[in-house]
């Protein structure tokens, strides 16, 4: 058979095949099985071709045929690791930006209280008596005692593992109830962001009051960074699902509520991240007594800016179109 011959007999089958290559690359559904046999035949061509020593455009039209179907047939499988990288990459940093007031006012409703409480605690016991009773203060200042630290002991790597559990359990409640009391018109966040932050600015007061500051700071000092702004976007996913309830514009009440989901979702997404990330560190890194606080400070400014660097910088100028 002439290359000619050869050519006009099989061009008709690599043009369809070339056509169902593209389809497949777009995402379009294809016909798999005759993926699969065309491939085959491409093959049976390609090695006909170079034994025959046929044209050179002939063997590259068919090398390049075979290599972009391997690729797609073949192609190594990443679980969803692509998808979510860029869910992480792109989509969240967008998805918060694309919320800035609300995330702003739900940082407000948080920070300040938060602020507020710390100065007040420094003053004197009242203030955080009048949040906590005096059996809880005592055991927050047992848990940072010297030589008595309950979370900053030494333990094992079964321990470790457990109290990662028990941190994801707490952080993750702490953001699903500031996103879910959202419904309540977004009055329940807000309450929660609020009480969340005069508690934990009282107790930081406390402790700090009561001379314990050495062993606190270190400890919250880095997974602080994911914890907190996970809460505040937590707080700014319920603000959203409660604007959507208290102001539905012409849409129905039902229908807004769906489209304000459709926003808070990517929020508590990315809070949910944070909270995990916050549990990982507070179980593993935050606990370990053998690290000097001067390097577990060091290593919190870095997660602070890399948490602003991602929720401000991230994803900016591309698109969330696949």
């Amino acid at each position: 058979m002439t290359p000619l011959h050869f050519e006009a007999q099989y061009s008709a089958l690599w043009a369809d095949f070339a056509e169902q290559l593209e389809q497949a690359k777009l995402g379009k559904p294809v016909d798999a099985a005759l993926l699969a046999a065309r491939y085959r035949r491409v093959c049976e061509n390609l090695a006909l071709a170079q034994s025959r020593a046929y044209p050179v455009h002939l063997v590259v039209r068919l090398e390049n045929l075979a290599q972009d179907a391997h690729q797609l047939i073949y192609r190594r499988q990443d679980y969803g690791l692509h998808a979510f990288g860029r869910l992480l990459r792109v989509t969240l940093p967008n998805a918060v930006r694309a919320q800035g007031r609300l995330v702003l006012l739900a940082l407000a409703l948080f920070a300040l209280p938060l602020g507020l409480a710390f100065m007040l605690a420094l003053q004197g016991p009242d203030f955080a008596l009048r949040l906590m009773d005096a059996a809880q203060l005592r055991e927050y200042e047992a848990m940072y005692a010297d030589g008595k630290q309950h979370m900053g002991r030494l333990r094992e790597a079964g321990d470790d593992w457990q109290m990662f559990g028990y941190y994801i359990f707490n952080n993750v409640g702490i953001g699903f109830r500031c996103f879910g009391a959202g419904i309540l018109a977004g009055v329940g966040s807000a309450f929660l962001l609020l009480y969340n932050g005069l508690v934990i600015g009282a107790v930081a007061g406390h402790l700090v009051r009561a001379g314990l500051g050495h062993n606190f700071w270190p400890f919250v000092a880095t997974h602080s960074s994911f914890e907190l702004t996970g809460i505040v976007l937590s707080g700014a996913a319920g603000l959203a699902l409660g604007l959507g309830w208290l102001a539905p514009g012409r849409r129905t009440r039902l229908e807004a509520l769906r489209a304000a989901a459709a926003v808070a979702v990517p929020l508590v997404y990315a809070a949910f991240f944070l909270l995990l990330v916050a549990a990982a560190f507070e179980a593993f890194w935050s606990s370990a007594v053998w690290i000097a606080p001067a390097v577990k400070y060091g290593v919190a400014g870095l997660c602070w800016g890399l948490v602003l660097l991602w929720l401000l910088r991230a994803g900016r100028g591309v698109s969330d179109a696949r």
